[in-house]
């Protein structure tokens, strides 16, 4: 048994990262077996010497985000229970850093982990970027805030978002109402998005004028896209062909980010997905990147984590049984 104490410089800090009815330090004392006990301005965490270790070096990078005026939630304390864990405490100070933008309402958009950090820089430094991960790791949200963000500086003059009407093949025939209402329900995490960041009466603004966009992937076909900031969405259900035309629609002054999850393709079984394709053919193009993010970059709740990770689990066990 190993005790270790640490010093607490500001009160209102410390109430940041205990959280409410100390549901912080419990998930700390759950998750690494270690007993805290706060006495005055001291921590004393004591039991497993590396357990505490680690508990240390988490209160202490959670006592860093209070002091930025981080909000701290559940997530935060398990991501960084995390990166202790793996060694990578010296960047906790990188969560959270840099606004990517603000929403209509004020509210800042930052990156919450390391993955998600590495796809905001490469959207910013790249051309093309391709970001790939489960639900929830915040590729569509970041990539609207980048093209918002691009957009309220002049760096574009369109917002364009786009993704396979469909599952497979865009048969939209069967939706009641006219083209766009057969479209809408299918574009509609892309509106939500980007009536968060500039509200709805300007988002409508923008739309009537032409500078924002949002239509079906096939609507790219044939066009050149100048000075646009260009979002396909879903793209795990395109096909080599869809991929390859919407790729060359870009034009000068133009970026493009591609998102999607390579686990839930919902083409035939005989069509290619075309992001696998892109991620293969593209991965030494210069000016293209590839951000890859995991389960540990997934912000929503805990058991969205547990649900990939069960998943993943049960796709390693069926692939070992074919071999």
């Amino acid at each position: 048994m190993t005790e270790q104490t640490i010093s607490v410089e500001r009160m209102e800090d410390a109430i940041d990262v205990f959280g409410s009815f100390d549901e912080n330090i419990k998930l700390i004392e759950h998750e690494l077996g270690v007993s805290v006990v706060s006495r005055g301005s001291d921590l004393k965490i004591s039991g497993e010497a590396e357990q505490v270790l680690y508990a240390v070096k988490a209160l202490e990078g959670l006592h860093s985000l209070a002091a930025r005026k981080e909000s701290i939630t559940e997530q935060n304390v398990r991501y960084i229970i995390n990166l202790v864990r793996a060694g990578n405490e010296a960047h906790i100070n990188d969560i959270a850093r840099d606004v990517l933008c603000v929403t209509a309402k004020g509210k800042p958009i930052k990156a919450k982990t390391l993955g998600q950090k590495k796809y905001v820089e490469a959207i910013q430094k790249n051309t093309v970027t391709l970001g790939v991960g489960p639900a929830g790791t915040g590729k569509t949200y970041l990539a609207v805030a980048a093209a918002v963000s691009a957009f309220r500086a002049k760096e574009v003059n369109r917002i364009i978002l786009t993704r396979p009407a469909v599952e497979a093949g865009e048969r939209l025939g069967f939706l009641p109402g006219d083209l766009q209402s057969k479209v809408d329900p299918y574009l509609r995490p892309l509106y939500d998005a980007l009536f968060e960041m500039l509200g709805a009466e300007t988002y409508q603004k923008y739309l009537e004028r032409g500078n924002i966009e949002v239509a079906p992937l096939a609507y790219m076909r044939g066009r050149t896209l100048d000075d646009s900031f260009i979002i396909l969405d879903e793209a795990q259900n395109t096909s080599r062909e869809q991929m390859k035309m919407f790729l060359t629609r870009l034009g000068f002054g133009s970026k493009i980010v591609i998102t999607g999850d390579i686990t839930q393709i919902d083409l035939p079984r005989d069509t290619v997905s075309g992001l696998k394709e892109a991620m293969r053919v593209l991965q030494n193009v210069e000016d293209i990147a590839i951000c890859r993010l995991g389960e540990a970059d997934v912000v929503r709740h805990v058991i969205v984590q547990r649900i990939i990770k069960a998943y993943e689990a049960d796709e390693d066990r069926r692939n070992r049984g074919k071999k």
